[in-house]
Parts: structure tokens; C-alpha cells; sequence
């Protein structure tokens, strides 16, 4: 099968395409045949090498964690899935990523697209929506009513998070360029910052959550408007001052994505309802050049939204 591989770390030039052999399928998994995958920055990152002391992969690696498509080959175990259904997962993170014409992928991972879902709108989710879901219920403890603040609204992970923190009942505060305020308050948000005229550090105060995508002075400025004793700030880019937290006795934690089936499920659910929704920003084609370009976007740390590539029907 065609996949976009790298093999050698580095940058944007290392992507290229390649004929790869999937291992063999085990018991409990599925073969699906991709419709859409979308871009992640651990995708880059990983690219790069600075996750390869996580990840010691032999070469060549396909990278993508994200799937959406049709499963057409099923493990002898497997129950709950048939050759045809419509699925979207995050798969294990392994050299066997998403950037291919397919995929093996754990059946307790899987989740059906709801019938009103894209393919394309149904694989910008696993990834980003996962974290954002994890980082808010189950490391944050976020509750109705609670105050909850989100840094980078406008991202892939920026814009899950708003629409799950204002389904729980929480007030969503976030952080935002203002051309993409109309949209932020569309998609749930009670405030919306614009942070090249305002520091959110002197206008919030009594925070119960901060949701830190950024590090740097925003992670370190989040810590001054969280309440004392029972404020959380959870981050996907590491603690980089623990002193800061002690000082007001605030939990503070990194936490790293678990693969997840069942609340990819309650996504589902969520967006079959009209509860939730995918902002796709960009669409590539599933070549060399479409990764390339779909790479060079999401390091600009600019990009609306989630970037998808779209394979050919």
C-alpha cells in the first residue's frame, strides 16, 4: 500500500512517499481502509526527533494517528465490528501510523461515525478531541459551573475543549486572535481574549481550571489567576516551575494522551446531537506534496482549527 513515510529524522524534505507491507492483523483488530487523516504537532515533532528516546523506531515510519474509513478485513476475535462499518479511531502510537492508503487498528478503540459526520470531520477528532477531553474530565475534574480557562482557542485541541467545557456547565473563558472571536463564542465561549492587547493574567482572577497548550509565560502567568488551594492547571507541554504551584497549593499536571474507545464514543454521541462539532480549517490531498504542505501549516502555529488530508476516493 502507498504510505507518506520518513526515513531519517528531520525536516519537511524527509516526507516521501513509499510502498509499506502492514504487519500481520492479530485477533483483536481491524484493517480499515482510510477516507481521511489529519495533522497533529506531535506529528512534526516526532518527525524532527524529539520524541525518538519515547519512540526508538526502526525506519521507515509512518506518522499520523488519527483514522477515519471502512473496515475491510476484520481479526478472528473480533465481535462488535463487521467488514463495511463506517469507524473512527486514534490507534496505538506505533512506526504504523496514519498516513497510508491504510490501517491496523485495535477493536476496542474503534467508534462508529455518526451518519451526519464526514469522514473528513470525523478524523480531525481522535487526537485533539481525546486530549482536550482527558485534559478537562478526567485530570481536571472540571464541574458545572466551574470557571475554566482554555489558552489557543482557535486550535485543534483549543476548539474541542470549548464546546466539551461549555456542554458540562462550565464558564468557558479563552484566548484567541481577534479574527477568530466570532467563531470562538459560536462554538461556546462565554470570554474571549484577544491576546496581543490584553494580559489574561490582569484581567482573570478565581479560576478553577486552566487548560495550558502553550508553556512559556502563559503556563507561568496562569498560575497567578487560579484560586489558591483548589485551582488546576493541566498542561500537554510539560510543568516547566513546580515552585509556582507550591506556593499556592495548586495541582499542577503534564499529562500525555491515553487511546480511548469509549469516550471517543461519547464524541460520537456528542456530535451525532449537534452538540459538537469539527472545525476543519484545511483540507490536503494524501500525496508527498499535500503532507508537506499540511506540515508546513500546522508549524506555523497559526492554523483554525483541525488540518485534515483527504485520500483519494
Amino acid at each position: 500500500m502507498k504510505a507518506v513515510v520518513i526515513n531519517q529524522y528531520g525536516g519537511k524534505e524527509e516526507l516521501t512517499e513509499q510502498d509499506v507491507t502492514l504487519p500481520e492483523l492479530k485477533e483483536h483488530q481491524v484493517v480499515v481502509k482510510e477516507y481521511a487523516t489529519s495533522i497533529n504537532p506531535i506529528d512534526w515533532k516526532l518527525r524532527e526527533g524529539y520524541l525518538k528516546q519515547m519512540f526508538d523506531w526502526p525506519f521507515p515510519i509512518i506518522l499520523g494517528w488519527d483514522v477515519a474509513g471502512i473496515i475491510t478485513e476484520v481479526g478472528s476475535e473480533v465481535t462488535d465490528w463487521q467488514v463495511g462499518d463506517k469507524v473512527f479511531a486514534r490507534p496505538e502510537t506505533t512506526r504504523f501510523g496514519t498516513y497510508a492508503e491504510e490501517t491496523i487498528v485495535d477493536d476496542h478503540l474503534l467508534a462508529k461515525i455518526p451518519g451526519s459526520i464526514s469522514f473528513e470531520e470525523a478524523a480531525a477528532v481522535p487526537l485533539a478531541g481525546l486530549t482536550a477531553w482527558q485534559a478537562l474530565f478526567d485530570h481536571g475534574k472540571l464541574q458545572k459551573g466551574q470557571k475554566v480557562l482554555i489558552h489557543a482557542g482557535a486550535g485543534g485541541v483549543g476548539t474541542y475543549a470549548i464546546q466539551f467545557a461549555k456542554e458540562a456547565g462550565a464558564y468557558v473563558i479563552t484566548t484567541a486572535s481577534e479574527k477568530n472571536h466570532e467563531l470562538l463564542k459560536k462554538l461556546g465561549a462565554d470570554e474571549v481574549i484577544d491576546y496581543h492587547t490584553t494580559d489574561f493574567a490582569e484581567v482573570l482572577s478565581e479560576i478553577d481550571l486552566v487548560f495550558d497548550t502553550m508553556g512559556g509565560d502563559v503556563q507561568k502567568n496562569s498560575f497567578k489567576v487560579l484560586k489558591p488551594e483548589t485551582g488546576r492547571l493541566i498542561s500537554i507541554v510539560g510543568i516547566e516551575d513546580e515552585t509556582l504551584a507550591e506556593a499556592k497549593n495548586i495541582h499542577a499536571e503534564s499529562i500525555w494522551l491515553q487511546t480511548n474507545g469509549k469516550q471517543l464514543k461519547e464524541i460520537a454521541d456528542l456530535m451525532a446531537q449537534g452538540k459538537v462539532t469539527s472545525v476543519v480549517g484545511a483540507v490536503f490531498p494524501f500525496s508527498r506534496q499535500g503532507v508537506y504542505d499540511a506540515h508546513a501549516l500546522s508549524e506555523t502555529h497559526h492554523a483554525v482549527g483541525k488540518i485534515v488530508i483527504k485520500m483519494a476516493e
